[in-house]
């Protein structure tokens, strides 16, 4: 029986070094105050001196911070784009980013217009029919400015203002980023590798670098650049308590795992999909978030339980689904397995939005990322069985430098000799160049006469640099080793059993009946369908 091994078991032995980072974080920038009407009524009446409770009067601030926006891009020459629908501003942001030589700056400014929340004012009526003005909240679509930047410790990031009252913000930036910068500065040697690290020279130094981003750093941050950019409230406002402050919108917490072969990587990803459909089961997730899901009753767990595979491009990637709570794990550039858990809403596990709560919301993610590695597993380590195969197939190079041609898998000698294998493991006093020769030449269909010694010594030479074969000291005699048996017959009755046997099905008529043919008949049909229906 196979006994399955966890995602993390397997991995131990083949990651050259891990990194654990916030990646991707999206925060709200808001006055506290402002977030309801009776506090909007109280900034008409406190901050103007206006007894009206109305917006009207807000709409002077509105026009002076517009103003202020495309005064701040025309006299500090910064480009303007005003977005198209639909267009990918990421992609506009790398553009002027590849253009851009200073240290730090504004890229460029871009607006657009976007349905977001705001507040206005409708009439009512009282019992004697008489109207009065009565804010309430609501939604419109409206100008949004985004800044692009770029910081000295953050690297790229944008700032986003909403253009009307009480001008709610969005903060968007990369801690994967950050801790380059950080790890620049501290001259810890690496390769970037997209939002991440290819390699480093000090793992333990660049994690405890990971590890010091916090709400310290991100306030700080937005308070440099809030005194650069135009700002939508005046200085006395600010003195009156009407500050900006931070809360987690979208939070990313990444754990990166750089594999010693890259080019397994994608096997063993593809394995651990396979292996892992179930995983988005209740008890599954519960395991992965530790905690107790209500499947029934006035207090049950909102939410899907699921697992999906997506696939974009070439590249699949598995994701898991908890609430609002999503883990992804995906072959990240061929190269490592990334496995990210982003928190959508922080009180999916109980815990405030505003920035202070970060250190605990990292907890989380970083424990989710470890628990599903545990939960996940494997019936096998597929990384192992492709060297093992490579080992087979492919050349050797021996200590001393010379090179050993591999076995090639299908190739008629080869099958002889693993065939010969088979035999020869009964043989209690081993076999010879000439057993070996005379036995497999019969199996190629060849006079043993044909065959020399000296080609017989090559398939020795083979099967020995691999532990197929080990020689009787003192003799030129061979015994085929356990590792030599097992893998003979695999192999042998893969050849034997199944592609010839598949090959054979496959090659007769369509209309021949057959398990395989008749898969593939309808395998390709719904292909067909599929695409003329496309």
């Amino acid at each position: 029986m196979t006994v399955a091994r966890s995602v993390g078991d397997v991995l131990a032995e083949h990651v050259q070094f891990e990194v654990e980072c916030i990646d991707r974080m999206y925060l709200n920038v808001y006055v506290p105050h402002l977030q309801f009407a009776a506090g909007l009524l109280g900034y008409v009446q406190r901050q103007l001196g206006l007894p009206v409770a109305s917006t009207a009067p807000l709409a002077k601030i509105t026009e002076a911070f517009s103003a202020a926006v495309h005064r701040f891009a025309k006299v500090n020459r910064v480009p303007w784009v005003n977005f198209a629908k639909g267009q990918r501003k990421d992609d506009v942001m790398h553009e002027h980013l590849g253009q851009f030589a200073a240290q730090e700056g504004v890229l460029f400014v871009g607006r657009a217009q976007e349905k977001t929340n705001l507040f206005r004012t409708e009439k009512r009526r009282d019992t004697h029919g008489d109207s009065y003005p009565w804010i309430v909240k609501t939604t419109g679509v409206v100008n949004q400015f985004y800044f692009y930047c770029l910081d000295a410790d953050f690297g790229p990031f944008f700032l986003k203002f909403c253009s009307y009252f009480p001008y709610n913000a969005k903060l968007c930036i990369n801690g994967n980023e950050w801790a380059k910068r950080q790890a620049a500065k501290a001259e810890i040697g690496f390769e970037p590798l997209d939002n991440g690290f290819a390699t480093v020279s000090d793992p333990v130094a660049l994690q405890a670098i990971c590890d010091g981003l916090g709400p310290d750093q991100i306030d700080a941050l937005l308070r440099k650049w809030l005194a650069r950019l135009p700002h939508p409230f005046s200085a006395e406002d600010r003195a009156a308590g009407y500050r900006y402050e931070l809360s987690v919108l979208q939070a990313e917490f990444s754990l990166t795992q750089m594999l010693d072969k890259p080019l397994s990587g994608r096997v063993f990803f593809e394995q651990v999909i396979r292996d892992n459909l179930d995983i988005g089961r209740p008890d599954q997730v519960s395991l992965i978030f530790d905690r107790r899901l209500m499947r029934r009753g006035p207090r049950a767990t909102p939410g899907r339980f699921r697992t999906r595979v997506i696939t974009s491009g070439v590249t699949p990637s598995l994701h898991v689904d908890y609430k609002h709570t999503t883990i992804k794990q995906y072959h990240k550039e061929g190269k490592a397995l990334r496995t990210e858990t982003t928190i959508n809403d922080t009180r999916d596990f109980g815990i405030g939005k505003r920035l202070t709560n970060l250190p605990a919301l990292r907890e989380i993610g970083y424990t989710a990322n470890r628990r599903l590695l545990g939960v996940q597993q494997l019936s096998h380590d597929p990384i192992a069985g492709t060297d093992a195969l490579a080992t087979i197939t492919e050349a050797v190079t021996t200590p001393t430098g010379a090179r050993i041609p591999g076995l090639r898998f299908a190739d008629q000698r080869t099958h002889a000799l693993l065939s010969a294998l088979l035999i020869f493991r009964c043989h209690l006093h081993g076999f010879t160049n000439k057993d070996l020769r005379t036995y497999t030449a019969e199996l190629r269909g060849l006079d043993p006469s044909t065959v020399t010694a000296g080609q017989i010594t090559y398939d020795l030479r083979r099967l020995k640099t691999r532990a197929l074969i080990t020689r009787i000291e003192g003799t030129h005699r061979y015994l085929v080793t356990d590792h030599g048996l097992d893998t003979a017959k695999f192999l042998t009755c893969v050849q034997d059993h199944v592609l010839r046997c598949g090959l054979a099905e496959l090659a007769c008529a369509p209309t021949d009946s057959g398990v395989l043919r008749s898969a593939a008949t309808a395998y390709r049909k719904a292909m067909e369908n599929l695409t003329t229906a496309a």
